[in-house]
């Protein structure tokens, strides 16, 4: 089974000194390829230079997460892609166990592996931790982390379970499937595109795996700060356009209109807290949600399933429950 590698790359040629080392020394499997969003640094020289073993594929344009890795695997003909941010480190032997699962689950479309901090190793990372799910109401969260709070790995999420998204800093994805479903929706530009990726493959009866037996390290908020009001946009923009093109059309509605007013709880709060220019985020996201509306309504696919959560609301269960812990039982 083929795996092609790709860092989806733009002016991170400091990351690429860092991580890209690992990736090569542990992926003797796999063949590396670097897509470069049209750097204006010196990202592209720098490879040429050091890692001749490297293929280049070079981006026209900034086209963002979603879009840029679109633009890129159209030219990787490999039966794995192996979608892996530029500030992931990985270890030895971290592609043998998603090698085997794909081989020996041929309805598994999707996998990703534990998901661990770089700058704190003994924790989960924020970006996907030990795979995600999502709520009623659209909110992300993981096995490892919820909200804000981050566990310890003590092994307790060593297994290989069946979950509901699959972090973007560390993708797996079958070719076959990532071309039939036409791969990333563009407009998102960055954030939740691989949410959105996932459950369209759900809604059409693939299954998407956490592999606790493969270990990689994320800094996270490398390419875009974390506490930026962009981020915030992206996030709660992209959040309503996925549940409006995913839920299924019987509960449609009354969840976005529930979903939208505890935006604006969020809203508030950031108001309260001193961050205006988060709340202006949050407005601008909605504003452009009822913009686009029509449109996304034509994106949503024949069927979509109703058994998509867990839990009804890991806002109320977080906030009001001190549910701070991903419970196995939920």
């Amino acid at each position: 089974m083929k795996v092609a590698v790709v860092i989806l790359n733009w002016n991170g040629v400091k990351l690429l000194e860092q991580f890209l080392p690992s990736v090569i020394q542990y992926s003797p499997e796999a063949k590396i390829y670097v897509a470069d969003n049209a750097s204006s640094d010196d990202s592209v020289a720098y490879i040429k230079n050091n890692f001749p073993s490297v293929t280049i594929i070079e981006n026209k344009a900034n086209f963002g997460f979603a879009q840029g890795y679109n633009e890129a695997l159209q030219f990787v003909e490999e039966e794995i892609y192996a979608l892996v941010n530029s500030d992931i480190e990985v270890t030895e032997n971290w592609l043998q166990p998603i090698i085997s699962l794909f081989k020996n689950e041929p309805s598994t479309a999707i996998i990703q592996p534990k998901l661990l901090d770089f700058k704190n190793k003994a924790y989960f990372e924020y970006a996907g931790a030990a795979g995600g799910f999502i709520d009623k109401y659209g909110f992300p969260y993981c096995r490892g982390r919820i909200f804000e709070t981050l566990e310890k790995d003590n092994g307790q999420y060593n297994d290989t379970i069946e979950i509901f998204w699959a972090s973007g800093a560390c993708f797996f994805i079958r070719k076959e499937i990532f071309r039939e479903l036409k791969g990333f929706d563009p407009d998102f530009f960055a954030h939740q595109e691989e949410i959105d990726l996932c459950w369209r493959a759900y809604n059409k009866g693939y299954s998407i795996k956490y592999c606790g037996s493969s270990t990689v390290y994320h800094v996270g908020g490398a390419t875009l700060d974390a506490g930026s009001p962009r981020k915030t946009f992206l996030n709660f923009r992209n959040s309503v356009w996925m549940m409006l093109k995913n839920l299924p059309s019987s509960h449609l509605f009354p969840t976005l209109f529930i979903r939208m007013c505890l935006d604006g709880v969020a809203g508030i709060r950031f108001l309260l807290q001193g961050k205006p220019k988060h709340l202006w985020a949050v407005l601008v996201a909605h504003y452009y949600f009822y913009v686009q509306m029509f449109r996304f309504l034509k994106k949503r696919d024949a069927f979509q399933s109703k058994d998509y959560y867990r839990i009804k609301s890991v806002v109320y269960r977080y906030y009001f429950k001190n549910g701070k812990i991903f419970d196995v039982n939920l």
